[in-house]
């Protein structure tokens, strides 16, 4: 069932509705995937905004709908496919970000920026 925010891939909504197990495939495939992704920023932003206590639930569920999208193994267009792999994914981020534009604190994107700086390490 697709609601406001959601993504409207049931896979995707499912996992969402698991922010550990989200947490645990993020760090997993961005670590692999950022050389090659120019929004790996943006999606860092969204993943500290989405598990930021103070950020609204509904945000954190849009935000943690496009994060589970991204981390699927499988999706509309498969990532394994050269320029166009991450279409999608970009195209749900972009989505929810402008949904959320307002509680992407500039400490969300500098927390991004930290996280790239220092190859991705979650900590």
């Amino acid at each position: 069932m697709t609601t406001e925010h959601s993504v409207g891939f049931e896979p995707a909504d499912k996992l969402a509705q698991d922010p550990e197990s989200v947490r645990r495939r993020f760090w997993h495939k961005i670590k692999r995937v950022a050389a090659h992704l120019p929004f790996a920023e943006d999606i860092l932003a969204a993943y500290y905004c989405a598990f930021d206590r103070q950020t609204p639930r509904h945000v954190q569920v849009a935000l943690l709908g496009a994060i589970a999208y991204f981390v699927l193994p499988f999706d509309f267009m498969p990532d394994i496919l050269p320029i166009l792999g991450f279409t999608d994914d970009a195209a749900i981020l972009a989505t929810a970000l402008r949904m959320v534009a307002s509680n992407i604190t500039p400490a969300h994107r500098e927390a991004a920026r930290n996280a790239m700086q220092r190859g991705l390490d979650e900590a």
